[in-house]
C-alpha cells in the first residue's frame, strides 16, 4: 500500500464546503461499504471502532479488524482505548495505511463503558487530553490528524472543558452527537453543537439524524459546523451525501458488484441490503427478501423484481430494436407521402430487381413482423396491469418511495405500450399506402391507355365526319361528269375501307369458330373419355362382387 498526505484531511476543512463524512459503524462501515459511498460524493470514511488493546495484541485482531486499498482515502481509523500508550501502538500500526485517528467517547453501549472505553471517557477529560497528546507527540507524519468523538453532558460547560482541553492537547478535530450517553432516539441537541463549535477554533463535526439530503445544508445552517457525518442514515441511504432521497437502483447494484469483487460476507452483504431496501419496499417484500440465505438468492430476487440498473430510464435491447423500427417505419410514411413523387415513380421503383428476393417472402414477413408487434404489445399491457396504480392501492403498508419505484416501473410500461402499439399500426398502415400506391399508379396507366383511345376514336370519328361532308358537297354542289366522277371515287374509296374492315371482322370471326370447334371436339374427346373411364369402374365392380360373395 502507499501511503498519502493527509494535508487533503484538513484541507477539506478549509475549502468552506460542508465536509461529509461516512461515521464509525461496528460491523458494518467496512472496506466494502465505505468503497460504496465514496462512489456517492462522501468525503471522509471511518472505519468500525476498533479496541486498541486487542489490535495491539492480537495478529489475528489486526487482520480482522482493519483492511483497506489504496483507494480508500481519505481513511480516518477510530480506536476504543483508555490507556495513552495502547492508543499510541495502535495509531503507529495503522499511520502508514490511513490520513488519521480517532478516539471514541461516545459509544453509549453498556459494554464499552464498562471497560473504561466509549462514553464514558468525556467524563475524564484529563485522560483524553493525555492520550491526545500522546498520540501527537508520537506519531512521526505532523499531518497525520488526531480526533475525538464524543457525546454532550447534562450540563454543557463540561462538554465545552473537554473539547478545550482536547484543543490544547493538538486534537486536530471535534465531532460532536449531539445527545447525552443515556439519550438514543431523541431529539439532537443542535443548539449544545452550535456552543461547542462557537466555544473552539478548530472544525467540528455535527453526528445525529443526518438522514436526507436537505439535513446537511440545515445542520450547517443552525451549528455553523464544518462538516456531518451520518450513520444509519447512510445505512438506510449510501447515496445520500450525492443528493438522493432514496436509495437509487444503480446504488443497490453497485453495493453488488463491489460485494462479489471483494468477497464479502454474505451476512454483511444481506444486512446493508436490509437496510437500503427498509424505505423502498413493502412488508411481504421485505419478509421475503429477509429470508433468503444466499448471495445467488439475493441477486436473483434484485434482479426479477427490480431489474438490473441498466433498466432503469434505459430501453432493453429487443425495445430499442422496436422504437428504431418505428422510427424507420415513420420515415418510410413521411418519404411515401412526399408530393413532388408520383405514384408511377413509386411503382418503377417497387418493381426494381433490387426487390425481387424480398417479393417472394414479403407476405410472410409482413405476418411474422404482425405477430412479434402483438406478442410485445400484449407484453407491454400485462406489465402496465402489473404495476398499475390500481394495483399499488391494494397494498396500504407501501411506503412513498415504493410508489416511485412502482411507477417508474409503470411509465416503462406505459413507454413499451406505445411504441409496441404505434409500431404495429404504422405497420399495417405502410403496407396500405404501398398497395394504395400501386393500385393508384395501376389506375392511373389504365386512365392514360383510355383517354389515348378516347382521343384516336375521336380523331377517327372527325375524319369520317370531314369525309363524309366533302362527299355531300361533291354530290350535291358538284355538277357535269367531274363531279359524279370524283363522287364515285369517293365512294368507292369509302366501300374499299369497309370491305376492309368487314374483311378483318370476318377473319376474327372465322379464327372465333375454329377456337370453338376446337374447344367443342376436346369437350366431345374428354366426354368419350370419362364415359370409357365410368364403363371401365363398372366393370371392376361387377368383377370385384363375384370375389368378395366367394370370400364371405
Amino acid at each position: 500500500m502507499k501511503t498519502t498526505n493527509s494535508n487533503s484531511v484538513m484541507g477539506m476543512f478549509e475549502e468552506g464546503n460542508v465536509v461529509k463524512i461516512c461515521a464509525p459503524m461496528v460491523r458494518y462501515s467496512k472496506l466494502a461499504f465505505r468503497s460504496l459511498v465514496r462512489k456517492y460524493n462522501c468525503d471522509i470514511c471511518f472505519t468500525p471502532m476498533i479496541v486498541a488493546s486487542d489490535f495491539v495484541r492480537s495478529v489475528k485482531a489486526r487482520d480482522s479488524e482493519f483492511t483497506t486499498n489504496e483507494c480508500d482515502r481519505p481513511l480516518i481509523v477510530q480506536f476504543a482505548a483508555h490507556n495513552a500508550q495502547t492508543l499510541v501502538d495502535a495509531t503507529c500500526a495503522v499511520a502508514p495505511f490511513s490520513d488519521g485517528v480517532d478516539l471514541n467517547c461516545g459509544c453509549p453501549q453498556r459494554w464499552a463503558m464498562s471497560a473504561g472505553y466509549g462514553a464514558c471517557l468525556i467524563n475524564n477529560p484529563e485522560l483524553v487530553k493525555d492520550m491526545v497528546r500522546h498520540v501527537r507527540n508520537q506519531v512521526d507524519n505532523p499531518n497525520y490528524t488526531t480526533s475525538i468523538k464524543i457525546r454532550i453532558h447534562d450540563d454543557l460547560r463540561k462538554t465545552v472543558d473537554l473539547c478545550q482541553k482536547a484543543e490544547s492537547a493538538g486534537v486536530s478535530w471535534i465531532t460532536v452527537h449531539g445527545r447525552t450517553s443515556e439519550e438514543r432516539h431523541q431529539p439532537v441537541h443542535y443548539d449544545a453543537i452550535k456552543t461547542i463549535k462557537d466555544s473552539v477554533p478548530i472544525p467540528v463535526i455535527a453526528n445525529g439524524d443526518i438522514k436526507y439530503p436537505c439535513d446537511v445544508e440545515s445542520v450547517h445552517q443552525l451549528t455553523g459546523v464544518d462538516g456531518v457525518m451520518a450513520a444509519r442514515g447512510l445505512l438506510a441511504n449510501p447515496a445520500l451525501f450525492a443528493g438522493h432521497e432514496e436509495t437509487p437502483l444503480e446504488c443497490i447494484w453497485d453495493w453488488v458488484d463491489i460485494s462479489v469483487q471483494q468477497g464479502t460476507p454474505f451476512t454483511c452483504f444481506h444486512n446493508h441490503l436490509i437496510y437500503m431496501l427498509d424505505r423502498v419496499s413493502a412488508q411481504p417484500e421485505r419478509k421475503v427478501f429477509n429470508s433468503l440465505c444466499s448471495t445467488s438468492a439475493v441477486i436473483d430476487y434484485l434482479q426479477n423484481t427490480y431489474g438490473s440498473a441498466h433498466d432503469w430510464g434505459k430501453m432493453t435491447l429487443q425495445w430499442t430494436a422496436v422504437a428504431f423500427f418505428l422510427y424507420m417505419e415513420i420515415g418510410i410514411l413521411v418519404i411515401l407521402c412526399l408530393p413532388f413523387i408520383s405514384a408511377k415513380r413509386w411503382q418503377s421503383a417497387f418493381n426494381l430487381r433490387i426487390w425481387s428476393p424480398v417479393a417472394r417472402f414479403w407476405n410472410k414477413v409482413f405476418l411474422t413482423m404482425i405477430i412479434i408487434l402483438i406478442v410485445l404489445f400484449l407484453d407491454a399491457v400485462r406489465e402496465v396491469r402489473k404495476y398499475s396504480v390500481k394495483d399499488l392501492g391494494r397494498d396500504a403498508k407501501l411506503l412513498p418511495n415504493m410508489h416511485d419505484h412502482m411507477h417508474m416501473k409503470l411509465f416503462r410500461g406505459q413507454r413499451n405500450l406505445y411504441i409496441s402499439g404505434f409500431a404495429v399500426f404504422l405497420w399495417l398502415v405502410m403496407k396500405r399506402v404501398v398497395t394504395l400506391i400501386n393500385q393508384l399508379a395501376s389506375v392511373s396507366g389504365t386512365t392514360a391507355a383510355l383517354q389515348a383511345q378516347a382521343e384516336n376514336a375521336n380523331k377517327a370519328a372527325k375524319k369520317y365526319l370531314e369525309d363524309n361532308e366533302l362527299l355531300k358537297e361533291a354530290l350535291m354542289e358538284g355538277t357535269g361528269d367531274k363531279a359524279t366522277a370524283e363522287g364515285m371515287e369517293l365512294l368507292r374509296k369509302e366501300v374499299e375501307k369497309l370491305k376492309d374492315d368487314l374483311k378483318t371482322s370476318e377473319d376474327a370471326l372465322k379464327k372465333s369458330e375454329s377456337d370453338a370447334d376446337g374447344l367443342k371436339k376436346q369437350t366431345d374427346g374428354l366426354a368419350r373419355e370419362y364415359d370409357r373411364l365410368l364403363k371401365e369402374h363398372q366393370e371392376l365392380q361387377n368383377i370385384q362382387s363375384p370375389v368378395n360373395k366367394k370370400e364371405d
